[in-house]
């Protein structure tokens, strides 16, 4: 939910929400009860939501090109999710912690910026749409 990404809007809006809920809900519960409240932004995963979103084998690889330690499976995910049940992660709370292999740290990779310029070659997408009138 911090990024805009072409056809992703549906879903960066309810992240967004769950975001929010999050820091709301991890206050009160952390105050009466002591309980933990985090979100995860993990990479594009191939999952059968992921599957439903227009372009998103695109965005995928371009997740994957972007990131220097590529895009993290859901199994790595489970993984690291696992991690904040440790006593090792207490204090941590009310936080939308990444699971991206550095993506959202990332302005442009040589890997992406290469296809890039490729793709500008052959795109039709012009900064001054009047002029191709």
């Amino acid at each position: 939910a911090q990024r805009t990404l072409y056809g992703y809007n549906d879903m960066a809006d309810a992240k967004a929400l769950l975001e929010s809920i999050a820091r709301s809900f991890g206050y009160i519960y952390g105050r009466e009860k002591n309980i933990r409240i985090n979100t995860v932004s993990q990479s594009p995963t191939m999952t059968t939501a992921g599957g439903g979103i227009m372009g998103f084998d695109k965005l995928y690889d371009f997740a994957e090109r972007m990131s220097p330690l590529g895009n993290a499976s859901a199994e790595e995910c489970a993984d690291y999710v696992i991690t904040l049940f440790s006593d090792l992660t207490k204090k941590v709370t009310m936080q939308n912690l990444y699971h991206d292999g550095g993506y959202s740290s990332m302005g442009m990779s040589l890997a992406a910026m290469s296809v890039y310029r490729e793709g500008l070659e052959y795109s039709d997408v012009s900064e001054d749409k009047s002029k191709k009138k």
